[in-house]
Parts: structure tokens; C-alpha cells; sequence
């Protein structure tokens, strides 16, 4: 399928758009003021050890700690040697099917933290994830060093391939390659390895392994908490990971960042360099497409189906929860028919979104209850079908009784809406405020609760709230103020405070 990137820069941030047929399908943008960690390995000081949860919590220079768990930890993380040194050379490389993002589980283990960190001692660390809310970066010690064609992981002894590059005899001649190298360090060819010449891979391997011996050099120079290592920028990460033949140009909206990735392409990939463009017209390059257009429509909750049905996206800090429906759709033949047609545009839209919105962790989609087992299957294979490009790792679960589909999807940055927006400050990211009503109930209440206090003293009773809620009460409102009255036997004054928030109010007794 034909594709472009499309690159747009400003001085405040970097957006990059891979667009397939005319859809965005993948977005990348990453703004100065909060550039991505992600890849950045640092020397990291052990600041507290946490033996009930199998974690501990490491100063890696940053204004919050960042987070190791025990299965991202080495078994000889406490020696002082280089800690690359430890693999054989003359062991042979394990081979396994997982692609770059698996790695870390083959080098997990179960020895206790409290035996392999001490507060106070010093590691080398890598980030794998942002920090997320209020968690911190998570961290690992087993380093990846992402190039063109492989990851190269430098602390373990590993042959892999990706599971996309599914010919077999392409994957035993990858295989062979690899071998014949015989890295320092584990190797898993990346899908842009498929087809690569065997003098592509040995100088993407042999690149990446000095690149791995220059950040232990880095490690022991540094004596405090703070990074050693930094990945390249985020349109040059884009075309590394995106690149392929499928791209037919790759537009570029600054003159400066246009230089830069034709110099980053005619040095990784050559066979590209004449789709590179610079992009010079007065209209905004993501008008192009409608990006814009689609970015807003992605910071909706509500998502409408060209059918007439419609998802709605509700985004927790961990978890997001989809909910489909028929909206305006009434289909052409009966009832099971218009359903599953909705289930099954759904699924095109959910997936889309997914990727648009960089959601990630615990998925839950309820797609709205089909009786027919045929169809359940039909929705299940559609999703798996449907995230089955992604780039994100994402796992999806059969279908249960009540039409929910449980599906994880590996969160690695902050999602579109954490990084383009806010908490509202009104009300406080719940996404509701009281009614009017409820906090006239509120102060009413208040006052009865404390009328036996007021019995025998002559005090007034002054209430400073927002004007609304005033105006509810005097309109709406009034027998009920009068029954309070009547009840405590005083009256009760109001004072309109323009800067209180509509849910705030002060009793005052004078």
C-alpha cells in the first residue's frame, strides 16, 4: 500500500504523520519542552529497595525517582566489570521467533531484588518507558540499542527474528547471516531486515556494538546520576522505524530539518534519498491530508461511524474502556445484521484510533451483544486482523458472554490526550460538576446540622457562594430556604463571591 511521511516542524515541537492512501494510520509528535526518554540510558544511584514489591526505585537525575523491576534486572547487575563482558562469544546464539519489543523477557529472573540491588549502588539503566501520571520512568538494565535493520542487545547472548518476516527460507538466511557475524552481543533482525544484503547487516551490528562499548565508556566517566546516552530525534527515529519501500516521499516543512534527514537517509538508506522533499508551499503541509482535522477528532470522546453508529473512548490512567453503538443506524435487513455490521466497522474504527491516540495498558471494548456465535468469532478475527500492523505490541482475548473483548496493548509513551491536553481546572479532571441543585441540598444541610449549636445564640447566618446557585435557590429553591428558616429559626443572608468555583460555599455565623 502506497504511503507518505510527513514531517512538520516548529520551534516548539516536531510532528510526523505516516499516512497510507490518503489515511493517517500513525502519529508521532514530541514537543521540546518534553522530549521522549525513551532509549536514553543513564548511570542510575539504587535510592530505596522494596522487597514487598520486587522493585526498587533509582535516581537516574531526573526530578522524580524512576522505576527497575526485578525481571528488568540482570543477574550480574552488582559487577564492577564491563558489563557486557560476561557473554561468551563461543556460545552460540539461542535463536527465538519474538521480534525487538520481546527481548525483555528472555533475560528475566527470579533471584529476590533485596540479592541483586543495595541501596546506594550504581547501575546502568535504560529507560523503557515515560513516565506515565505519577509513576515514574519505568527502567531496565538489559540495554537495546535499536538500528536500521536489528536491535542490538549487548547484554545478552540472542538471535531473533520478527515474526512479520514470515518466509521461511528469508528468516534462515537472516539466521545465517547473523551466525556468521557472531556478534558480541544478542541480535534480533527487524521487518526492514527482510531482503538486507549481508554487508547491511554486519554495519548495522558492528555500528550498533561500538555504539554499546562508547556508552559503558560514558558509564565510568560519569560518577553522578544522569544520562549517558541519548536517542536521535524524533523525525530521524521516524524514518528509521518507518522507512520502507511502501513509501513513496517523505515531506519535510523545514529547510534546516530537511538537510538533516537527507544527510540521515543517504547515509542509513541510500535507496531513499531521492523520495526526500522539501515541502515549500504556502499551505500548511498537514493540510495536506486533513491531519489537523483528524488530531481534533481523535481528542474527542465520541467518535461517530460513517454508518450512523458510534464509539465512545473513556481514558483512564491505565485503562481504556470502549463502548459501541447502533446511534442512528437502523439497518436494511434485521436486527442481528445491523449489529454485527456495526460491531465490524467498529473494529476498523477502534483500531485506528488506538494507534492515532497511543493508547495503551488494559483495553476494554463492549461491542454491542450479538447472539450468534459466527458473529462473535466474525468481531474477534476482524480486531486481530485489524491490530495485527500495529506497531505497538497488542495481544487480543476471545470474546466473552457479554460481548466484551479484553485486549492489552504495550504503553510505552503518554497517550495523544495526555500530551496535548489537561486536566480541566473547573472540574479537577472528573469530567462533572454537582448540579446547582445538589449543592443548595449541601448548604442546607450544613446549616441544619449545625442549628443545634445556634439555639441559644442571636447569630445571623451568612452563606458566600457562586451566583448560580443563588439564583437557583431564590428561584427555584424558596420553599425549601423557608423551611430552613423556620426550622432554625433564623434567617440566612447570601453573599455572591465571583471567584468561588460553582461547587465551593463558606457558612459563615456572625
Amino acid at each position: 500500500m502506497a504511503a507518505e511521511i510527513l514531517i512538520n516542524v516548529k520551534p516548539n515541537e516536531t510532528r510526523v504523520a505516516y499516512v497510507e492512501s490518503g489515511t493517517l494510520t500513525d502519529l508521532k509528535l514530541e514537543r521540546k519542552t518534553s522530549p521522549t526518554l525513551v532509549g536514553t540510558v543513564h548511570r542510575g544511584t539504587v535510592i530505596r529497595v522494596l522487597p514487598g514489591m520486587q522493585a526498587a526505585f533509582v535516581d537516574i537525575g531526573l526530578d522524580r525517582a524512576a522505576f527497575l523491576y526485578v525481571g528488568d534486572i540482570r543477574e550480574d547487575v552488582d559487577s564492577d566489570a564491563y558489563p557486557f563482558s560476561e557473554i561468551d562469544r563461543d556460545e552460540p546464539l539461542s535463536t527465538n521467533d519474538e521480534d525487538g519489543h520481546h527481548h525483555e523477557r528472555l533475560a528475566s529472573n527470579k533471584t529476590p531484588i533485596q540479592d541483586l540491588l543495595k541501596e546506594g549502588q550504581s547501575i546502568l539503566v535504560q529507560v523503557a518507558k515515560d513516565p506515565l501520571g505519577t509513576k515514574g520512568a519505568r527502567l531496565t538494565t538489559h540495554v537495546s540499542l535499536p538500528g536500521r535493520f536489528v536491535v542490538y542487545l549487548p547484554t545478552i547472548r540472542h538471535l531473533g527474528i520478527s515474526r512479520r518476516i514470515e518466509n521461511e527460507e528469508e528468516r534462515d538466511r537472516l539466521k545465517n547471516i547473523v551466525q556468521k557475524i557472531n556478534p558480541q552481543g544478542g541480535v534480533i533482525v527487524r521487518t526492514a531486515g527482510e531482503g538486507a544484503a549481508d554487508d547491511q547487516l554486519k554495519a548495522d551490528i558492528e555500528y550498533l556494538d561500538r555504539l554499546g562499548k562508547e556508552i559503558f565508556k560514558n558509564y565510568e566517566k560519569r560518577k553522578s546520576p544522569g544520562q549517558i546516552h541519548s536517542e536521535i530525534d524524533v523525525e530521524l527515529r521516524a524514518l528509521r522505524d518507518m522507512m520502507s519501500e511502501d513509501v513513496t516521499a517523505v515531506w519535510v516543512d523545514d529547510e534546516d530539518v530537511h538537510k538533516k534527514v537527507s544527510k540521515f537517509v543517504s547515509q542509513l538508506m541510500p535507496k531513499y534519498k531521492q523520495n526526500i522533499i522539501y515541502y515549500d508551499q504556502q499551505k500548511p503541509l498537514f493540510d495536506m491530508y486533513d491531519i489537523d482535522m483528524e488530531i481534533s477528532r481523535s481528542m474527542d470522546r465520541k467518535i461517530w461511524l460513517k454508518s450512523g453508529g458510534y464509539i465512545v473512548i473513556d481514558e483512564a490512567e491505565a485503562l481504556v474502556v470502549i463502548d459501541v453503538n447502533t446511534g442512528r443506524f437502523v439497518g436494511k435487513k434485521d436486527l442481528e445484521d445491523t449489529i454485527l455490521k456495526t460491531n465490524l466497522e467498529a473494529v476498523r474504527e477502534i483500531a485506528h484510533q488506538l494507534r492515532i491516540r497511543n493508547c495503551g495498558g488494559i483495553i476494554i471494548v463492549d461491542f454491542i451483544d450479538m447472539e450468534k456465535e459466527t458473529h462473535r468469532e466474525k468481531v474477534v478475527e476482524a480486531i486481530r486482523e485489524e491490530t495485527s500492523n500495529d506497531r505497538a505490541r497488542t495481544h487480543v482475548i476471545a470474546m466473552s458472554q457479554l460481548g466484551l473483548v479484553e485486549m492489552t496493548r504495550k504503553r510505552i509513551r503518554p497517550s495523544l490526550i495526555k500530551t496535548l491536553a489537561e486536566p480541566c481546572e473547573y472540574c479537577e479532571g472528573k469530567g462533572y460538576i454537582k448540579k446547582k441543585s445538589t449543592v443548595a441540598s449541601e448548604i442546607f444541610r450544613e446549616i441544619e446540622r449545625e442549628s443545634p449549636s445556634l439555639d441559644k445564640k442571636n447569630l445571623s447566618i451568612v452563606i458566600h457562594c457562586h451566583s448560580e446557585v443563588v439564583d437557583w435557590i431564590y428561584e427555584l429553591e424558596s420553599e425549601s430556604l423557608e423551611h430552613v428558616e423556620k426550622k432554625i429559626g433564623k434567617s440566612i443572608a447570601f453573599k455572591i463571591e465571583p471567584t468561588y468555583h460553582l461547587e465551593q460555599y463558606e457558612v459563615f455565623y456572625a
